[in-house]
Protein backbone atom coordinates (compact mmCIF):
# COMPACT_ATOMS: atom_id res chain seq x y z
CA UNK A 1 0.00 0.00 0.00
CA UNK A 2 1.35 3.45 -0.89
CA UNK A 3 2.19 5.69 2.05
CA UNK A 4 -0.55 8.22 2.82
CA UNK A 5 0.47 11.80 2.03
CA UNK A 6 0.82 14.12 5.02
CA UNK A 7 -1.27 17.08 3.90
CA UNK A 8 -0.71 18.87 7.22
CA UNK A 9 3.05 18.77 6.67
CA UNK A 10 2.59 19.93 3.07
CA UNK A 11 0.83 23.11 4.27
CA UNK A 12 3.04 23.41 7.35
CA UNK A 13 0.17 23.39 9.86
CA UNK A 14 -0.68 21.31 12.93
CA UNK A 15 -3.31 18.56 12.82
CA UNK A 16 -5.67 20.66 14.97
CA UNK A 17 -5.26 23.74 12.75
CA UNK A 18 -8.35 25.91 12.31
CA UNK A 19 -9.90 26.73 8.94
CA UNK A 20 -8.40 30.22 9.14
CA UNK A 21 -4.90 28.82 9.82
CA UNK A 22 -5.17 26.41 6.88
CA UNK A 23 -6.40 29.18 4.59
CA UNK A 24 -3.57 31.51 5.64
CA UNK A 25 -0.91 28.81 5.16
CA UNK A 26 -2.30 27.94 1.73
CA UNK A 27 -2.29 31.56 0.53
CA UNK A 28 1.30 32.03 1.71
CA UNK A 29 2.54 28.92 -0.11
CA UNK A 30 0.63 29.75 -3.30
CA UNK A 31 2.39 33.11 -3.47
CA UNK A 32 5.73 31.36 -2.94
CA UNK A 33 5.38 28.51 -5.45
CA UNK A 34 2.99 29.83 -8.13
CA UNK A 35 4.20 28.64 -11.59
CA UNK A 36 4.03 32.19 -12.96
CA UNK A 37 6.81 33.11 -10.51
CA UNK A 38 8.93 30.10 -11.49
CA UNK A 39 8.65 29.65 -15.25
CA UNK A 40 10.17 26.39 -16.42
CA UNK A 41 10.77 25.16 -12.83
CA UNK A 42 9.33 21.63 -12.69
CA UNK A 43 10.02 21.27 -8.95
CA UNK A 44 8.05 24.42 -8.15
CA UNK A 45 5.20 23.24 -10.39
CA UNK A 46 5.08 19.88 -8.59
CA UNK A 47 5.15 21.60 -5.19
CA UNK A 48 2.33 23.89 -6.28
CA UNK A 49 0.30 20.83 -7.30
CA UNK A 50 0.87 19.18 -3.89
CA UNK A 51 -0.15 22.39 -2.09
CA UNK A 52 -3.44 22.57 -4.00
CA UNK A 53 -4.12 18.88 -3.39
CA UNK A 54 -3.57 19.30 0.35
CA UNK A 55 -5.74 22.41 0.52
CA UNK A 56 -8.56 20.72 -1.42
CA UNK A 57 -8.78 18.04 1.25
CA UNK A 58 -8.11 20.03 4.44
CA UNK A 59 -10.37 22.97 3.53
CA UNK A 60 -13.37 20.65 3.07
CA UNK A 61 -14.89 19.43 6.34
CA UNK A 62 -16.08 16.08 5.00
CA UNK A 63 -12.89 15.33 3.09
CA UNK A 64 -10.77 16.32 6.08
CA UNK A 65 -12.80 14.11 8.39
CA UNK A 66 -12.40 11.15 6.03
CA UNK A 67 -8.68 11.88 5.66
CA UNK A 68 -8.15 12.05 9.43
CA UNK A 69 -10.04 8.78 9.90
CA UNK A 70 -7.91 7.01 7.31
CA UNK A 71 -4.73 8.34 8.94
CA UNK A 72 -5.88 7.07 12.32
CA UNK A 73 -6.94 3.65 10.93
CA UNK A 74 -4.46 2.87 8.14
CA UNK A 75 -5.24 -0.85 8.14
CA UNK A 76 -8.98 -0.55 7.64
CA UNK A 77 -8.77 -0.16 3.88
CA UNK A 78 -8.23 -3.84 3.13
CA UNK A 79 -9.71 -6.11 5.84
CA UNK A 80 -10.10 -9.66 4.66
CA UNK A 81 -13.09 -11.78 5.63
CA UNK A 82 -15.48 -8.85 5.48
CA UNK A 83 -16.53 -8.74 1.86
CA UNK A 84 -13.18 -7.43 0.62
CA UNK A 85 -13.02 -4.61 3.16
CA UNK A 86 -14.36 -1.16 2.58
CA UNK A 87 -13.57 -1.25 -1.10
CA UNK A 88 -16.53 -3.63 -1.62
CA UNK A 89 -19.03 -0.88 -1.02
CA UNK A 90 -17.44 2.25 -2.35
CA UNK A 91 -14.79 3.16 0.24
CA UNK A 92 -14.62 5.70 3.04
CA UNK A 93 -16.44 8.36 1.06
CA UNK A 94 -19.68 6.34 1.21
CA UNK A 95 -19.40 5.79 4.96
CA UNK A 96 -18.92 9.47 5.66
CA UNK A 97 -21.73 10.37 3.28
CA UNK A 98 -23.91 8.22 5.51
CA UNK A 99 -22.53 9.71 8.73
CA UNK A 100 -23.07 13.30 7.67
CA UNK A 101 -26.50 12.62 6.18
CA UNK A 102 -27.57 11.22 9.58
CA UNK A 103 -26.68 14.57 11.13
CA UNK A 104 -28.74 16.49 8.62
CA UNK A 105 -25.82 17.23 6.32
CA UNK A 106 -25.99 17.07 2.58
CA UNK A 107 -23.46 14.71 1.01
CA UNK A 108 -22.50 15.71 -2.50
CA UNK A 109 -20.30 14.62 -5.34
CA UNK A 110 -18.53 17.22 -7.44
CA UNK A 111 -18.39 16.33 -11.08
CA UNK A 112 -15.75 18.03 -13.15
CA UNK A 113 -17.55 19.36 -16.22
CA UNK A 114 -14.69 21.56 -17.41
CA UNK A 115 -13.64 21.10 -21.02
CA UNK A 116 -10.23 19.67 -21.90
CA UNK A 117 -7.15 21.86 -22.15
CA UNK A 118 -5.46 22.44 -25.50
CA UNK A 119 -1.66 22.43 -25.64
CA UNK A 120 0.35 24.16 -28.35
CA UNK A 121 4.04 24.97 -28.89
CA UNK A 122 5.26 28.37 -30.08
CA UNK A 123 8.74 29.37 -31.25
CA UNK A 124 10.07 32.72 -30.08
CA UNK A 125 13.12 34.64 -31.20
CA UNK A 126 15.71 35.26 -28.52
CA UNK A 127 14.86 38.97 -28.34
CA UNK A 128 11.08 38.43 -28.24
CA UNK A 129 11.48 36.01 -25.33
CA UNK A 130 13.89 38.28 -23.47
CA UNK A 131 12.04 41.58 -23.91
CA UNK A 132 8.42 40.39 -24.18
CA UNK A 133 6.17 40.59 -27.20
CA UNK A 134 2.64 40.20 -28.55
CA UNK A 135 1.86 37.17 -30.70
CA UNK A 136 -1.24 35.77 -32.36
CA UNK A 137 -2.05 32.07 -32.57
CA UNK A 138 -4.67 30.39 -34.72
CA UNK A 139 -5.86 26.88 -33.90
CA UNK A 140 -8.94 24.71 -34.20
CA UNK A 141 -11.11 23.90 -31.17
CA UNK A 142 -14.60 23.07 -29.98
CA UNK A 143 -16.18 26.41 -29.11
CA UNK A 144 -19.33 26.74 -27.00
CA UNK A 145 -22.23 27.00 -29.42
CA UNK A 146 -23.39 30.65 -29.49
CA UNK A 147 -26.91 29.71 -30.61
CA UNK A 148 -27.66 27.69 -27.48
CA UNK A 149 -25.00 29.10 -25.09
CA UNK A 150 -23.44 25.67 -24.86
CA UNK A 151 -26.57 23.98 -23.49
CA UNK A 152 -27.30 21.85 -26.57
CA UNK A 153 -30.96 22.93 -26.38
CA UNK A 154 -32.69 24.99 -29.07
CA UNK A 155 -32.46 28.67 -28.23
CA UNK A 156 -30.73 27.75 -25.00
CA UNK A 157 -34.12 27.12 -23.34
CA UNK A 158 -35.56 23.90 -24.82
CA UNK A 159 -34.88 21.71 -21.82
CA UNK A 160 -36.62 20.65 -18.62
CA UNK A 161 -35.40 19.63 -15.18
CA UNK A 162 -34.41 16.01 -14.87
CA UNK A 163 -37.17 14.13 -13.04
CA UNK A 164 -34.89 11.44 -11.69
CA UNK A 165 -32.58 13.79 -9.80
CA UNK A 166 -34.89 16.78 -9.48
CA UNK A 167 -32.46 19.00 -11.36
CA UNK A 168 -29.60 18.41 -8.92
CA UNK A 169 -27.56 16.22 -11.27
CA UNK A 170 -26.98 13.75 -8.43
CA UNK A 171 -28.83 10.80 -7.01
CA UNK A 172 -28.44 8.80 -3.81
CA UNK A 173 -27.74 5.07 -3.82
CA UNK A 174 -28.61 3.16 -0.65
CA UNK A 175 -26.71 -0.01 0.21
CA UNK A 176 -26.94 -2.51 3.08
CA UNK A 177 -23.55 -3.47 4.56
CA UNK A 178 -22.23 -5.23 7.66
CA UNK A 179 -22.06 -1.80 9.29
CA UNK A 180 -25.65 -1.00 8.47
CA UNK A 181 -27.19 1.07 5.75
CA UNK A 182 -24.89 3.42 3.83
CA UNK A 183 -25.77 6.11 1.35
CA UNK A 184 -23.65 6.91 -1.69
CA UNK A 185 -24.17 9.95 -3.87
CA UNK A 186 -23.38 9.67 -7.57
CA UNK A 187 -23.97 11.28 -10.95
CA UNK A 188 -27.50 10.99 -12.23
CA UNK A 189 -27.56 8.38 -15.02
CA UNK A 190 -30.45 10.05 -16.86
CA UNK A 191 -29.04 13.56 -17.30
CA UNK A 192 -25.34 12.77 -16.93
CA UNK A 193 -25.02 15.22 -14.05
CA UNK A 194 -26.37 18.22 -15.94
CA UNK A 195 -29.64 18.35 -13.98
CA UNK A 196 -31.71 18.91 -17.10
CA UNK A 197 -33.01 17.01 -20.10
CA UNK A 198 -32.95 18.57 -23.57
CA UNK A 199 -36.43 18.50 -25.12
CA UNK A 200 -35.38 19.91 -28.50
CA UNK A 201 -31.83 19.89 -29.77
CA UNK A 202 -30.09 22.99 -31.03
CA UNK A 203 -30.06 22.85 -34.85
CA UNK A 204 -26.66 24.56 -35.08
CA UNK A 205 -24.68 22.14 -32.92
CA UNK A 206 -27.08 19.15 -33.15
CA UNK A 207 -27.42 19.08 -29.37
CA UNK A 208 -23.69 18.77 -28.66
CA UNK A 209 -23.39 22.22 -27.11
CA UNK A 210 -20.32 23.11 -29.15
CA UNK A 211 -19.20 23.72 -32.72
CA UNK A 212 -15.80 23.23 -34.39
CA UNK A 213 -14.13 26.48 -35.38
CA UNK A 214 -10.76 28.08 -35.99
CA UNK A 215 -9.91 30.42 -33.14
CA UNK A 216 -7.36 33.24 -33.20
CA UNK A 217 -6.06 34.55 -29.89
CA UNK A 218 -3.62 37.31 -28.99
CA UNK A 219 -0.97 36.49 -26.38
CA UNK A 220 0.82 39.25 -24.47
CA UNK A 221 3.99 37.35 -23.59
CA UNK A 222 5.88 38.92 -20.65
CA UNK A 223 9.63 39.59 -20.72
CA UNK A 224 11.77 36.69 -19.55
CA UNK A 225 10.01 33.79 -21.29
CA UNK A 226 12.37 30.83 -21.53
CA UNK A 227 12.48 27.33 -23.00
CA UNK A 228 9.63 25.19 -21.61
CA UNK A 229 7.96 28.12 -19.87
CA UNK A 230 4.29 28.41 -20.76
CA UNK A 231 1.40 30.82 -21.11
CA UNK A 232 -2.12 29.86 -19.97
CA UNK A 233 -5.17 31.55 -21.50
CA UNK A 234 -8.18 30.52 -19.53
CA UNK A 235 -11.38 29.50 -21.27
CA UNK A 236 -9.77 29.04 -24.68
CA UNK A 237 -9.50 25.25 -24.58
CA UNK A 238 -12.10 22.72 -25.64
CA UNK A 239 -15.74 23.47 -24.85
CA UNK A 240 -17.35 21.34 -22.18
CA UNK A 241 -19.63 18.54 -23.35
CA UNK A 242 -21.69 18.79 -20.16
CA UNK A 243 -22.55 22.48 -20.01
CA UNK A 244 -19.52 23.46 -17.93
CA UNK A 245 -16.82 26.03 -18.60
CA UNK A 246 -14.32 25.60 -21.42
CA UNK A 247 -10.80 24.33 -20.76
CA UNK A 248 -7.65 26.41 -21.07
CA UNK A 249 -5.16 27.03 -23.87
CA UNK A 250 -1.60 26.24 -22.73
CA UNK A 251 1.19 27.51 -24.99
CA UNK A 252 4.71 26.20 -24.32
CA UNK A 253 7.63 28.24 -25.66
CA UNK A 254 10.73 27.18 -27.58
CA UNK A 255 13.32 29.98 -27.69
CA UNK A 256 15.73 30.24 -30.62
CA UNK A 257 19.45 30.77 -29.87
CA UNK A 258 21.20 34.11 -30.45
CA UNK A 259 24.42 34.80 -32.37
CA UNK A 260 25.93 36.98 -29.62
CA UNK A 261 24.13 36.31 -26.36
CA UNK A 262 23.99 33.13 -24.34
CA UNK A 263 21.45 32.86 -21.57
CA UNK A 264 21.09 31.20 -18.18
CA UNK A 265 17.83 32.09 -16.44
CA UNK A 266 17.83 35.91 -16.47
CA UNK A 267 21.61 36.28 -16.87
CA UNK A 268 23.31 36.95 -20.21
CA UNK A 269 26.83 35.92 -21.30
CA UNK A 270 28.88 37.54 -24.08
CA UNK A 271 32.27 36.57 -25.53
CA UNK A 272 33.89 40.00 -25.80
CA UNK A 273 36.76 40.49 -28.31
CA UNK A 274 39.40 42.85 -26.88
CA UNK A 275 42.14 44.39 -29.05
CA UNK A 276 45.66 43.32 -28.18
CA UNK A 277 46.80 46.83 -27.24
CA UNK A 278 43.71 47.40 -25.06
CA UNK A 279 44.31 44.15 -23.17
CA UNK A 280 47.89 45.28 -22.48
CA UNK A 281 47.39 48.94 -21.62
CA UNK A 282 43.69 49.05 -20.72
CA UNK A 283 41.00 51.17 -22.33
CA UNK A 284 37.36 51.38 -23.31
CA UNK A 285 35.51 48.91 -25.52
CA UNK A 286 31.94 48.82 -26.81
CA UNK A 287 29.77 46.12 -25.23
CA UNK A 288 26.42 44.99 -26.74
CA UNK A 289 23.32 44.61 -24.59
CA UNK A 290 19.64 43.90 -25.33
CA UNK A 291 18.90 47.54 -26.18
CA UNK A 292 22.02 48.96 -27.82
CA UNK A 293 25.69 49.14 -26.75
CA UNK A 294 27.66 50.88 -24.01
CA UNK A 295 31.29 51.62 -23.18
CA UNK A 296 33.08 49.47 -20.63
CA UNK A 297 36.51 50.07 -19.05
CA UNK A 298 38.92 47.17 -19.57
CA UNK A 299 41.77 47.10 -17.03
CA UNK A 300 45.37 46.74 -18.19
CA UNK A 301 46.79 43.25 -18.27
CA UNK A 302 43.45 41.60 -19.14
CA UNK A 303 43.79 37.91 -20.03
CA UNK A 304 41.70 35.69 -22.29
CA UNK A 305 38.98 33.99 -20.26
CA UNK A 306 38.80 36.71 -17.63
CA UNK A 307 35.22 37.46 -16.54
CA UNK A 308 33.66 40.85 -15.91
CA UNK A 309 30.21 41.42 -14.37
CA UNK A 310 27.87 44.24 -15.34
CA UNK A 311 25.01 44.20 -12.85
CA UNK A 312 21.45 44.87 -13.95
CA UNK A 313 22.23 44.53 -17.66
CA UNK A 314 20.64 41.10 -18.06
CA UNK A 315 17.00 40.28 -18.77
CA UNK A 316 14.43 42.41 -16.95
CA UNK A 317 11.26 40.56 -15.96
CA UNK A 318 8.56 40.78 -13.32
CA UNK A 319 10.52 38.17 -11.34
CA UNK A 320 13.69 40.26 -11.21
CA UNK A 321 16.63 41.45 -13.31
CA UNK A 322 19.67 39.45 -14.37
CA UNK A 323 23.31 40.43 -14.93
CA UNK A 324 25.51 40.63 -18.01
CA UNK A 325 28.73 38.59 -17.86
CA UNK A 326 31.61 39.44 -20.22
CA UNK A 327 34.17 36.75 -21.14
CA UNK A 328 37.35 38.44 -22.40
CA UNK A 329 38.86 37.14 -25.64
CA UNK A 330 42.15 38.90 -26.42
CA UNK A 331 42.72 39.37 -30.14
CA UNK A 332 46.39 38.62 -30.85
CA UNK A 333 47.53 40.15 -34.19
CA UNK A 334 48.66 37.59 -36.77
CA UNK A 335 50.13 39.89 -39.42
CA UNK A 336 52.68 42.45 -38.26
CA UNK A 337 55.25 44.44 -40.19
CA UNK A 338 58.90 44.18 -39.28
CA UNK A 339 58.76 47.58 -37.59
CA UNK A 340 55.71 46.56 -35.54
CA UNK A 341 57.38 43.35 -34.39
CA UNK A 342 60.55 45.25 -33.44
CA UNK A 343 58.50 47.78 -31.47
CA UNK A 344 56.71 45.01 -29.57
CA UNK A 345 59.98 43.20 -28.83
CA UNK A 346 61.63 46.42 -27.68
CA UNK A 347 58.68 47.11 -25.40
CA UNK A 348 58.87 43.56 -24.06
CA UNK A 349 62.65 43.74 -23.52
CA UNK A 350 62.29 44.37 -19.84
CA UNK A 351 60.12 41.30 -19.50
CA UNK A 352 62.60 39.19 -21.46
CA UNK A 353 65.48 40.32 -19.21
CA UNK A 354 63.55 39.41 -16.09
CA UNK A 355 62.61 36.03 -17.58
CA UNK A 356 66.27 35.33 -18.48
CA UNK A 357 67.48 36.19 -14.99
CA UNK A 358 64.81 34.01 -13.43
CA UNK A 359 65.70 31.05 -15.67
CA UNK A 360 69.43 31.45 -14.96
CA UNK A 361 68.82 31.45 -11.23
CA UNK A 362 66.74 28.27 -11.56
CA UNK A 363 69.50 26.65 -13.64
CA UNK A 364 72.14 27.53 -11.04
CA UNK A 365 70.04 25.92 -8.32
CA UNK A 366 69.72 22.71 -10.34
CA UNK A 367 73.46 22.63 -10.96
CA UNK A 368 74.13 22.98 -7.26
CA UNK A 369 71.86 20.03 -6.52
CA UNK A 370 72.69 17.67 -9.35
CA UNK A 371 75.99 18.92 -10.75
CA UNK A 372 76.80 21.23 -13.60
CA UNK A 373 75.95 18.54 -16.19
CA UNK A 374 72.32 18.28 -15.05
CA UNK A 375 71.02 19.51 -18.48
CA UNK A 376 73.14 17.27 -20.65
CA UNK A 377 71.54 14.27 -22.33
CA UNK A 378 72.84 10.90 -21.18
Amino acid sequence: MAEKKDYYATLGVKEDATEEEIKAAYKKLVKQYHPDLHPGDNLAAEKFKEINEANEVLSDKQKRAAYDYERAHPGMGGMDGMGGGFSGFGGFGDIFDSIFSNFGGSASVQRDTTGEDIERTMELSFMDAAKGCRKTLTYSRNEPCPACSGTGAKGGTAFKPCQKCGGRGQVRFTQETVFGRTVRVGVCPDCGGRGKIVTEKCPDCKGKGYIRRDTTVTLDIPAGADNNSYFRKRGFGQASTAGGVAGDLIVTFRVQPHKIFQRKDLDLYVDLPIPFETAIAGGKVLVPDLDDAFEYDIPEGTQTGQMFTVRGKGIKSRNGTGNLYLRAFVEVPTRLSREQKRAILDAAGGFELKSYEKAKKYSDNLSALYGKDAYKRK
